[in-house]
């Protein structure tokens, strides 16, 4: 006897949706551990999605190098141009501008959604990929691209959009906190412990980026666009790296009951915003003094919210890659079941100010001769030009110092003051009989 067609209908298997088709842009270090979560979490992923997803090619440079077994070598190719128009969804870990910014316009032209993790692409040239998503009506996502596994981008882009950010405050650069804080804990030199950041790969053999902060002022460049509603580049961010940060710094730091730590800050100055990243010192008691080693954390003040703190990996392929796939999974999703992820907002449009705009407050460590009335000069200079002291200490002997009778070191920390007003002022001061040397002019931040 025949079954009802009913039945029989009902006795088939029922097609699964599509898999949805993935590309990842650089088979690195990131790259390789993006590879192993989409392999050995599949089902889970698929799950998550609501369709599997499908690895369809890895673009590499060079397809005879050594790679972990994770990467099936059937998938890699040299010919990213070609693979991105065959994806649903293009993973770009390769960094650097170029050839980076043309896949990925080319991926966005055929319809695929765009995960990536290049922070120097997006604080240069985001407006014309975000543009480019947008005319194409698909996603872009790049949590990985600001501290590596911390979820900040989302939080600031999605989270906080109903709420009015004032400051973000923040430590973006692992590997300028791990050479600070062995500086402070062992005390190392700066190339000492950039040398050791090196030896255990935190570090770049040429760690020009990181150092002189140029990695951190990508990230900041990013965050402020987000927090503000305003579009800031690169080219934005007053930047500053540790170079000029000694070891005897970092040692008059713990003695005054502060931390060096490279920050990363953008705020509203009155009717604008100033975004910069800077060495400054942090009060021992503030969340972001305790943020050791090469670990990220990012502090963020919003008017109805409050205060803020993320904090965590910022770098390492798995942290990295754990950001990424976040990503990833939102943007399928959104090709599984429709809609989309948010698009730019820089409706604001507000002016990013000069550096000298900027206003905090400064401890400033003096070499001057020890006699009378040197206090009183120095006072009088500083407030004549209208930065007015906090504290000023003054210590007649510095430890360990042969041969420098009749000679002191002044230590002075401000008021709240403008960067243009502090460097008049430190110019005067160093010009006065009294003065020996400027030592050092360090920025105080989160007091």
């Amino acid at each position: 006897m025949t079954a009802p067609d009913g039945q029989a209908a009902a006795g088939r298997s029922q097609p699964g949706p599509a898999p949805l088709r993935v590309a990842v842009l650089g088979s690195g270090v990131v790259g390789t551990e993006v590879v192993r979560l989409l392999v050995t979490q599949a089902a889970d992923l698929a799950a998550r999605v609501g369709a599997p997803l499908e690895l369809v090619g890895v673009a590499v440079r060079d397809l005879a190098a050594d790679r972990d077994p994770v990467v099936d070598r059937a998938l890699l190719t040299t010919d990213a141009a070609e693979l991105v128009t065959r994806a649903d969804v293009v993973v770009e870990v390769m960094g650097g501008i170029e050839p980076a910014r043309s896949l990925l316009l080319s991926a966005i032209a055929h319809g695929a959604a765009v995960v990536t993790a290049n922070k120097a692409l997006l604080a240069q040239d985001g407006p014309t990929l975000y543009a480019a998503a947008d005319a194409a009506q698909v996603d872009l996502y790049f949590e990985a691209a600001v501290a590596g596994a911390i979820p900040i981008v989302r939080p600031v882009r999605e989270s906080l959009v109903g709420d009015r950010v004032l400051r973000v405050l923040g430590i973006l650069n692992g590997t300028t906190n791990y050479v600070l804080d062995r500086m402070a804990t062992e005390g190392l030199d700066l190339d000492a412990a950039v040398a050791e950041a090196q030896s255990l790969g935190y570090a770049e053999a040429d760690p020009t980026a990181d150092v002189e902060g140029y990695d951190a002022a990508a990230k900041a460049a990013i965050l402020a666009s987000l927090a503000f509603h305003t579009r800031v580049s690169i080219d934005d961010v007053d930047r500053e790296g540790i170079s000029s940060v000694t070891a005897d710094d970092v040692a008059w730091a713990e003695r005054t009951g502060y931390v060096i730590k490279l920050l990363a800050i953008a705020e509203r100055q009155g009717d604008g915003i100033q975004v910069r990243v800077h060495p400054a010192l942090v009060p021992v008691a503030h969340p972001l003094a305790g943020v050791r080693g090469a670990f990220n954390a990012v502090f963020v003040e919003a008017e109805a919210a409050g205060e803020l703190m993320f904090y965590g990996r910022g770098a390492g392929g798995a942290p990295t890659a754990s950001a990424v796939l976040g990503d990833v999974v939102s943007v399928a999703r959104h090709r599984v079941l429709g809609g989309r992820g948010p698009v730019e907002s820089s409706y604001a449009a507000l002016p990013v100010l000069p550096a000298s705009a900027a206003r905090t407050r400064y401890q400033i460590r003096l070499d001057v001769t020890d006699r009378p009335g040197v206090l009183a000069q120095v006072a009088t200079t500083l407030g004549d030009r209208g930065v007015s002291i906090e504290a000023i200490r003054q210590v007649p002997e510095l430890p360990g110092a042969q041969g420098r009778d009749g000679v002191a070191l002044l230590i002075i920390t401000t008021h709240e003051a403008s960067e243009e007003a502090l460097a008049g002022t430190v110019a005067a001061i160093a010009e006065l009989d009294s003065v020996r040397r400027v030592i050092s002019v360090l920025r105080v931040e989160g007091a």
